[in-house]
């Protein structure tokens, strides 16, 4: 005699067939997942030998940057003067600024545009502010600030690095702290 089938009441076969559902839901889902992700392509790298194709830059280190602010936050300071100081880098990226006690809130950005403007000139801002006179449109250059109180960094006749000192009452005055700032990097 065959055996008896058990009967599968009507809740038990609506579970089963939620839960293959569920299950087969699940499935195509990743499976449309991994359809839709593009296969991975293997790393490629690329290497540069031939030297004429590369180019080296010489920057200052955090160290230097701020011994060099410091040394010109210093020369004003012994002559009574609340100046900013910043140092920025060969393109013209800010490492250090150095606010003194006192200075003008308007200080800290002329300091880092003539830091900016000396180091991407290769020339002091004062010498800069002189060509105003022919070429008035080079103030209109962004991040610029053709006013005294800029000078230049230099490793091997290449600029290295900006210095740029605001507060003083007048660019000859920021000019000798950022001076002060860059003979400090000579020793």
């Amino acid at each position: 005699m065959p055996e008896q089938q058990k009967k599968t009441s009507p809740r038990a076969r609506v579970l089963a067939a939620g839960a293959v559902a569920v299950l087969a839901a699940g499935t195509v889902g990743a499976l449309s997942a991994n359809a839709a992700e593009p296969a991975a392509k293997p790393a490629t790298t690329a290497s540069v030998t031939d030297r004429d194709h590369l180019t080296r830059t010489t920057h200052l280190t955090v160290d230097a940057a701020t011994r060099a602010a410091q040394a010109a936050l210093k020369a004003a300071a012994e002559e009574g003067r609340r100046v900013t100081v910043a140092v920025v880098d060969r393109n013209g990226n800010t490492v250090v600024v150095l606010r003194g006690d006192g200075a003008g809130p308007q200080s800290y950005e002329s300091a880092q545009r003539k830091a900016f403007t000396a180091v991407s000139w290769n020339a002091p801002t004062s010498a800069l502010a002189e060509r105003l006179e022919s070429a008035p449109n080079l103030k209109d250059i962004p991040g610029t600030l053709f006013l005294g109180g800029g000078v230049p960094v230099t490793a091997s006749g290449a600029p290295v690095a900006g210095i740029g000192v605001a507060g003083a009452p007048g660019g000859d005055l920021d000019e000798k702290y950022a001076r002060a700032g860059a003979a400090a990097l000579a020793g």
